[in-house]
């Protein structure tokens, strides 16, 4: 009887480090009521150490992509666990501002880092064929971790504070992520085998280290940046990510704000995380029949209808509503990505190109939720800061319907070069 391929095995630890830490990452929300009620810190200050952690998570991922390259992912995705887990630990006993900022900001940040781009890349290597289903099955995830862990953060709240929720979630990461990346391996020929578990390379000859063959006309970084599509895509995502987090940092405050209990303020994350693996599935496997563009307009859609729902939201009915609402769209953009990058620039590079977009856009982008909460302090409610994230996504959305297409059909140096 043969073995199951390792690849699954390291499609399955992908998705228990995404699970562990986006789970985390969006229970962040589900902490901030009871942090303002006992430090008195102000919305806006606690919005703006999300932005900060994010910028940095973001910014740092194509650094972390680029170590998982050399090192490998279990160095690389090991060490973030300890950074992951101290910086949490650490954040449960914070006193002062600055403190929240250097643990969860900065070290948490960095930990965090080491999850998205690294996994994924891992899979990328291991999966040939059957690529996206893997990488469709590692991401759901971080969909399973949104839809969980925020409702065990407010459980353990309540039965004791919000010091013991972020030291418990904390040692939990440092201690599963860690048992978890000594599975991942970087590539099947380390361990004698080929992409997919085939007997033989795959007809195309390409090796687990790359898809080139995949691609007649491959991107490379530098040719992408020559583009204007590039900086089109660059800028459209950078929108889209001002908008991206508002909601996981800010809908647990809004739900308090219309006289839900702190559970039910989780639950609306929790609503976020399961449609948006629906999302993530539906929109992934639509785009094969309608385009990616198609999907991603219809994605932005979605999001748009969501925040107008949070804007007239005065019960929890709507407020759920809106939050299946963007959790669709958010598992449909997580899912679309990675496609969009390579069928506009081929997957050769798609590492490259794609963390660089995915960084820049992150750095730039990371602010939302620090404005969300200064408009919240200034105005006493959301309405402002829904009414720009709805204004926001309408601007993603026309950039993306007016997105070129790069010329793979003939020269790579046609007419889209600037």
């Amino acid at each position: 009887m043969n073995s199951p391929f390792y690849g699954w095995i390291v499609v399955a630890c992908a998705f228990l480090v995404l699970f562990f830490t986006y789970g985390v990452q969006y229970s962040f929300g589900v902490f901030i009521p009871p942090m303002i009620d006992e430090l008195g810190w102000r919305r806006a200050s606690l919005g703006g150490v999300f932005s900060l952690y994010s910028l940095v998570y973001m910014g740092f991922s194509l650094l972390s992509g680029r170590l998982t390259d050399t090192l490998g992912p279990r160095r690389v995705i090991g060490l973030g666990g300890v950074l992951l887990g101290l910086g949490i630990m650490a954040t449960s006993q914070i006193s002062a501002q600055w403190q929240l900022y250097l643990c969860y900001g900065l070290v948490a940040a960095l930990g965090m880092s080491t999850a998205y781009i690294p996994c994924n890349m891992t899979v990328v290597r291991w999966f040939h064929i059957r690529r996206g289903l893997a990488l469709g099955i590692a991401s759901c995830g971080a969909s399973c971790g949104i839809l969980v862990v925020p409702l065990l953060a407010s459980f353990i709240i309540d039965q004791a504070d919000w010091r013991v929720g972020l030291f418990t979630l904390g040692a939990a990461l440092f201690i599963a992520i860690n048992v978890v990346a000594r599975f991942m391996v970087r590539g099947p020929e380390l361990l004698g085998l080929q992409p997919d578990g085939a007997a033989t390379p795959p007809s195309s000859g390409v090796a687990y280290v790359g898809s080139a063959g995949d691609d007649l006309a491959a991107w490379t970084l530098s040719e992408a940046r020559a583009t204007i599509t590039f900086w089109m895509l660059l800028l459209a995502f950078t929108i889209a990510l001002l908008t991206v987090t508002v909601p996981f940092v800010h809908v647990p405050l809004f739900a308090r704000d219309i006289g839900l209990s702190a559970m039910g303020g989780a639950a609306a994350i929790s609503v976020i995380g399961l449609f948006a693996l629906i999302g993530s599935i539906a929109l992934g496997a639509l785009s094969d029949r309608i385009g990616r563009k198609a999907a991603m307009a219809l994605a932005l859609c979605v999001q748009i209808a969501a925040f107008l729902i949070f804007l007239e939201a005065d019960d929890s009915i709507m407020l759920y509503v809106g939050a299946a609402a963007f959790g669709f769209f958010y598992g449909g953009i997580a899912s679309l990505f990675p496609a969009l990058v390579g069928d506009l620039f081929g997957r050769t590079h798609a590492g490259a190109i794609g963390g660089f977009i995915f960084g820049g856009a992150g750095v730039l982008g990371a602010w939302g939720p620090a404005v969300a909460g200064y408009l919240r302090d200034v105005d006493g409610d959301y309405r402002l800061a829904f009414s720009l994230c709805a204004l926001a996504a309408t601007c993603a959305l026309l950039l993306f319907l007016f997105l070129p297409r790069t010329d793979h059909e003939g020269s790579k140096f046609g007419a889209l070069r600037k």
